[in-house]
């Protein structure tokens, strides 16, 4: 029996660039500035919605600085300790953002609901001019990621945070607005109850995809079929089995596989047909695979026949 075991490491260049850093720290900075704004003119004009948008927006500080973390743990060497090193880091943070916007959106959907049964008066220009602010920020932070948000789960959680704020301060400057010139105190709180449907429905995606990669589930982008029939229609491959696919970061997946090749093969031949198959996974986003052969007899017994 002989295996092939070799590291495949396949970078995208969002790993590389101290650019996603960069991203994070300035939207970081950004949000922390108009989250002391915001709060001090919350308390100054005792309003409960400026006060409630800045905790929320506190919390995005927090989950952006956590994503920033785990970008950058993700990059660090693997060890004795973790063979891996700290790749998975990345998708931990997703799932955490994305149960953290969730439970955010639930708490913003309790005070609207309250607020609509019991509105009360709030001064709207004060709250339209604050929350416009609050757009351009949040505005200038997504297009810091807008370009890779594709490309890394943890990189769309931000992006969707940022671009989900947005939307919230838009509302808030459309009930800042119609309470100015209505006094119509219950349009702020039917507006967030819109806005968080919104922000649910965008959410909800994320969630499930964190979830399943932080489980080793198979990647949405990986087909376990055409992976098989990939390796199974190389040449002199007369079995595949226990295959298995799981993702290693945001942007990295993983192989295992057991195959069996033709006898007649030495065994130059057959470490040379692996490697061939290892370079055809990488073009299926199949970034590091360890790949064992067996010979046919093998193969057969572990599946009963």
């Amino acid at each position: 029996m002989a295996h092939d075991h070799s590291h495949h490491h396949h970078h995208h260049g969002i790993e590389e660039s101290v650019n996603v850093s960069a991203a994070f720290i300035i939207g970081i900075a950004l949000n922390s500035l108009f989250v002391v704004i915001e709060a001090i003119v919350g308390i100054i004009n005792h309003s409960m919605s400026l006060l409630t948008d800045a905790g929320h927006n506190l919390g995005d500080v927090a989950t952006l600085f956590l994503s920033l973390l785990a970008f950058r743990l993700a990059k660090r060497k693997s060890n004795q300790k973790f063979t891996y090193g700290f790749k998975k880091t990345t998708v931990l943070a997703a799932l955490f953002n994305a149960v953290f916007l969730l439970i955010a959106v639930g708490i913003l959907g309790i005070e609207s609901v309250r607020r609509l049964l019991h509105p009360e008066p709030v001064r709207g220009n004060v709250i339209a001019w604050v929350a416009a602010a609050g757009i351009i920020i949040n505005v200038i932070s997504a297009l810091l990621f807008f370009s890779n948000r594709k490309n890394d789960l943890n990189i769309k959680s931000a992006y969707l945070h940022m671009m989900s704020d947005a939307l919230v301060s838009l509302g808030v400057v459309i009930g800042g607005i119609l309470i100015s010139f209505t006094g119509w105190y219950w349009m702020d709180p039917l507006i967030g109850i819109i806005i968080m449907l919104i922000i649910l429905i965008s959410t909800w995606s994320l969630l499930t995809d964190s979830f399943r990669l932080s489980v080793d589930a198979v990647p949405h982008d990986i087909d376990m079929n055409e992976i098989k029939e990939l390796i199974r229609q190389q040449p002199d491959v007369t079995d595949v089995h226990h295959v298995h696919v799981w993702a290693l970061s945001t942007t990295e997946n993983a192989l295992t596989a057991h195959i069996s090749l033709d006898d007649s093969l030495s065994f130059e031949e057959k470490i040379k047909r692996v490697q061939e198959i290892k370079h055809e996974l990488m073009h299926h986003q199949v970034h590091h695979s360890t790949i064992e052969i067996e010979p046919a007899l093998s193969a057969c017994l572990e599946k009963d026949c």
